[in-house]
């Protein structure tokens, strides 16, 4: 999506060979306008798949994830990081790897957010190796729920993220696919 690459080019941030800081407009301070933009533009995508709820992972997917259920017109259900002590005892969780800041973290999801008929659309900031997406797709497998795909804004095309998840049958749509990252500079 054009409207993205061009924000990227703008204020986005490569830091080393493999790492976009996109803050300014994502996740510490959020373009709304652009969000609802991209919001529609993943809601279009996924039109017509039967999805009865969007989830993210707190923090950075919840802008987009916000917008993109609203135009579905369905519930976002955040899925947390820690098993937060008002969520009770009846969770699902699984173990994931962050890419990014290289630790791991127990992600979380209230079992009364999700039932065995939910038709669930995964929306995140990006996808490069594709742990964040895999946890969040053990979590609707656990409650017999299905997934009906992931979008994200950014796709490192040079990571294994999408491999990972087409191999398990789910469709991925990106808005901004990054082929790599060459001398600072970030190359579509």
């Amino acid at each position: 999506m054009k409207l993205l690459e061009d924000k990227i080019l703008q204020e986005g941030k490569v830091l080393g060979d493999d790492i976009l800081k996109v803050d300014s407009f994502v996740s510490h301070q959020v373009d709304v306008n652009l969000m609802e933009e991209l919001g529609k533009d993943m809601a279009e995508h996924f039109r017509g798949q039967g999805v009865t709820k969007v989830f993210t992972i707190e923090a950075s997917g919840i802008a987009p994830a916000l917008f993109t259920a609203r135009a579905l017109e369905v519930p976002l259900v955040i899925l947390k990081k820690q098993n937060a002590e008002n969520l009770g005892t009846e969770v699902w969780q699984t173990e994931v790897v962050s890419y990014t800041k290289d630790t791991s973290y127990r992600l979380t999801l209230a079992k009364n957010y999700i039932s065995d008929s939910d038709h669930v659309l995964i929306v995140d900031d990006f996808l490069a190796n594709g742990e964040a997406a895999t946890g969040a797709v053990r979590l609707i497998r656990k409650a017999h729920a299905t997934v009906a795909g992931i979008g994200v804004l950014i796709e490192k095309t040079f990571q294994p993220g999408r491999e990972k998840l087409e191999s398990q049958g789910i469709p991925v749509y990106a808005q901004a696919r990054i082929r790599a990252f060459e001398g600072g500079k970030v190359v579509f």
